[in-house]
């Protein structure tokens, strides 16, 4: 398996605007893949609707609930910025239900899985999909099997890990090292990473200079 590398590449990027567009419940209900996109996804409750609020400079744009499994479709928010070129561009940023755990029937967790799946591997528009890790934890097998499976299918990728807050430095860089070390048996190029904080604002630069390169490369204009 092969990563984009770690980046550290910085924004340039100034958000126009962010407004939501779509809940969709399969990946043929999604708007035509007309512009680059870029997924957030992860375990439910790790902070994925505080960490699109962050990137967007938006606290509503994405609902946050102290209740796993809160996001139940694909949820499309349409972006616009203007990149360090001064171009004018628009993307769409997608809101993914999480994996793992959440107070759902077994069909359900079924019917997610079968969705999250074919939208990964289907949108032909996906520049790159951010999987997001609490680091306040030891490495957890579903998110280590999630993120080799996605390697398996060449899936590009980035790991964003989530609540860096809640704990000391020392032990928010351990816990990356012992996340990326159970990684490395099966992966021939490291995926890449940035650590956040949505409630320090931590990695916000970051990852919109990330979505910058991307959108820089796909070279979208409007």
């Amino acid at each position: 398996m092969t990563g984009a590398g770690k980046t550290a590449y910085l924004a340039l990027v100034k958000l126009l605007s962010a407004s939501y567009i779509i809940s969709s419940p399969s990946v043929e209900k999604c708007p035509a893949p007309a512009m680059p996109e870029f997924a957030f996804i992860g375990r439910s409750n790790v902070g994925k609707s505080s960490l699109i609020n962050l990137i967007t400079s938006n606290r509503q744009l994405a609902k946050t609930s102290a209740s796993p499994g809160k996001t139940q479709l694909i949820n499309h928010f349409l972006i616009k910025s203007e990149v360090s070129s001064a171009k004018s561009v628009q993307w769409y940023l997608v809101d993914l239900p999480g994996y793992g755990y959440a107070q759902v029937s077994q069909g359900t967790r079924k019917q997610w899985k079968k969705m999250i799946e074919q939208y990964i591997r289907q949108r032909t528009n996906l520049k790159l999909l951010f999987v997001l890790i609490d680091i306040r934890h030891r490495p957890q097998a579903l998110d280590l099997e999630f993120i080799n499976q996605l390697g398996a299918w060449s899936i590009p990728l980035l790991l964003v890990f989530t609540k860096s807050d809640q704990i000391t430095q020392r032990e928010a860089a351990a816990s990356v090292k012992s996340f990326m070390e159970s990684l490395e048996k099966h992966w021939d190029e490291m995926p890449g990473y940035v650590v956040t904080s949505s409630a320090k604002g931590r990695g916000r630069k970051e990852l919109l200079g990330i979505i910058e390169e991307q959108l820089m490369l796909s070279n979208t204009n409007v």
